[in-house]
């Protein structure tokens, strides 16, 4: 039995110092979550729109919410944190500090929309005033309904005052109607305006999409083949290059296809030819950044519901920076919580259990640095971050392990008591105290995997802390605390001064069973 406990105790030290080691070596650390390192965190609520035609669905929000998460992946960001709350997406960034460039990826709608170009307008609407008007004022041109061809293309007008066209509202931006849209400099103020015709294809029909540098920042789009996507372009390109009344000669000399993103034309490029085979370069005097961001969000679609403006004061929607410096107070009060709690902790085992206590605390730390192996790994292979709230379950982690070695020491208080001899009692009282640790593990392990499984956010992390604790504890307190206690019962010394391990003698264990009886 002695010659076993010291394999099993040097295999467990063994492993716990050569993965730390290793860990270490390779570069493996813990992620910090947006408490710990400081990011920004974004709170969406979606557009209350009466002119919706359907009321907004759960389905609309997760699929917005799996959307934004793959945007994000995008991004590189480590570990992100995309919940759905209600009707509402929180979406949290660790180690972002550009806010805005946050809230443009996870917010923007990115419908992109190809339509033909009817007529280039001026940045704001002339209408005919009254002093030139003998019938008073004149009510601004109405837009009429398109004249839809199978192809869902349709004439543009021309029997109406294109000058005194208005912008079209939001609401009544629609793929099979005529609306005129704005272009906008870096500053968001119109450049100009256009009247652009009906059409059917949008970014889904989109395959994929990534930036270049060609003379200038460009974002070139793939189109999926066939009818999808492909074909649809080159119909509206083919009348474009022709200068059909479906997309007319404009002053440049050739017809103009807009490419519109949420509502503004990004580039409305003359048509060269009429077929381009599925890829398009849109132009737009992007920077890079915004040519990689356009990029990202094209490439994963369009958000089926619009989120306020977090950066509108009267929107329900959010946004806070959290700064890293604040993150670092809440580790650094993590760590000084955690060691003070190590240290009362250390203080009462030792003073109940004296060396039994040591090796209780050593079998902690063999747990402890299991557990760090393992959070550091799934942070660097799969993005796992360390939240405050995963400190917290770390925290009580120390608890639900030390509770296991209690467990066991008051076995052997009850078994000496009894008049059992103690080596005899230091082997025997095992089988039925890990009995007793095992079903406690596995019900804090049932609990963690509940929370785990219907919790979101950062409660995730303190139920997947206090989940690997709990298995961790069952190793440690098997494969490091029992061989401890089977090596002490082979030495003659703490045989002969039981209360060197925190226990009684057997006369002191005689006396209190005569007394109790």
């Amino acid at each position: 039995m002695s010659r076993r406990s010291l394999v099993s105790l040097a295999l467990i030290v063994a492993a716990a110092a050569g993965l730390l080691a290793a860990s270490l070596a390779v570069g493996n650390r813990p992620l910090l979550g947006l408490d710990l390192k400081g990011g920004v965190e974004v709170v969406l609520v979606p557009v209350d729109d009466p002119d919706r035609p359907v009321a907004i669905t759960e389905g609309d929000l997760d699929t917005a919410v799996n959307i934004i998460r793959d945007r994000i992946d995008g991004l590189g960001v480590a570990e992100p944190d995309v919940t759905r709350q209600g009707n509402r997406v929180v979406v949290q960034l660790p180690g972002i500090s550009d806010q805005q460039r946050a809230i443009d990826i996870v917010g923007q709608t990115a419908e992109l929309r190809f339509r033909p170009v009817c007529a280039e307008l001026l940045a704001q609407p002339i209408l005919i005033s009254d002093a030139e008007s003998d019938a008073g004022p004149q009510p601004p041109p109405v837009l009429p309904d398109p004249a839809l061809d199978e192809r869902g293309l349709a004439p543009c007008p021309t029997d109406i005052d294109y000058a005194g066209l208005e912008t079209t509202a939001s609401a009544g931006d629609l793929l099979e109607r005529f609306v005129v849209l704005p272009e906008r400099d870096d500053n968001g103020d119109v450049l100009r305006r256009y009247l652009l015709g009906p059409s059917t294809l949008t970014g889904a029909g989109l395959s994929g999409a990534d930036s270049s540098f060609r003379a200038q920042f460009v974002v070139n789009a793939t189109f999926k083949g066939g009818d999808e996507g492909a074909d649809k372009f080159d119909e509206m390109a083919g009348e474009c290059f022709s200068g059909t009344a479906y997309c007319p000669t404009g002053a440049r000399g050739l017809g103009q296809l807009a490419i519109v993103v949420d509502g503004n034309v990004e580039s409305a490029p003359t048509v060269q030819t009429g077929n381009f085979g599925g890829q398009v370069e849109i132009t737009g005097n992007f920077t890079e950044q915004e040519a990689d961001d356009l990029a990202l969000v094209l490439s994963y679609g369009a958000l089926p519901i619009e989120f306020q403006d977090p950066t509108d004061p009267q929107s329900d929607s959010t946004s806070r920076a959290v700064s890293a410096t604040i993150g670092g107070d809440s580790l650094r009060a993590g760590v000084i919580a955690g060691i003070v709690g190590l240290a009362l902790v250390f203080l009462f085992m030792v003073a109940m259990y004296r060396l039994l206590g040591v090796a209780a605390m050593l079998s902690l730390g063999v747990s402890a640095t299991l557990l760090w192996v393992i959070v550091a790994w799934l942070g660097e292979t799969q993005d796992l971050a360390l939240t405050l709230a995963g400190v917290t379950g770390l925290i009580v982690s120390i608890g639900v392990s030390l509770d296991s070695n209690v467990v066991y020491f008051e076995h052997l208080k009850e078994d000496v008591a009894t008049g059992r001899m103690l080596r005899s009692s230091l082997e025997q009282s095992f089988p039925a105290a890990f009995r007793t640790i095992f079903r406690a593990n596995f019900a804090s392990l049932i609990a963690a995997v509940i929370l785990y499984w219907l919790s979101a956010g950062s409660v995730r992390g303190f139920a997947l802390m206090l989940g690997l604790a709990s298995v961790l504890d069952l190793v440690a307190t098997y494969y490091f605390l029992r061989p401890c206690a089977l090596l002490m019962a082979r030495s003659k010394g703490l045989m002969a001064h039981p209360h060197r391990l925190g226990l009684p003698t057997a006369d002191e264990a005689a006396t209190a069973a005569g007394g109790g009886s």
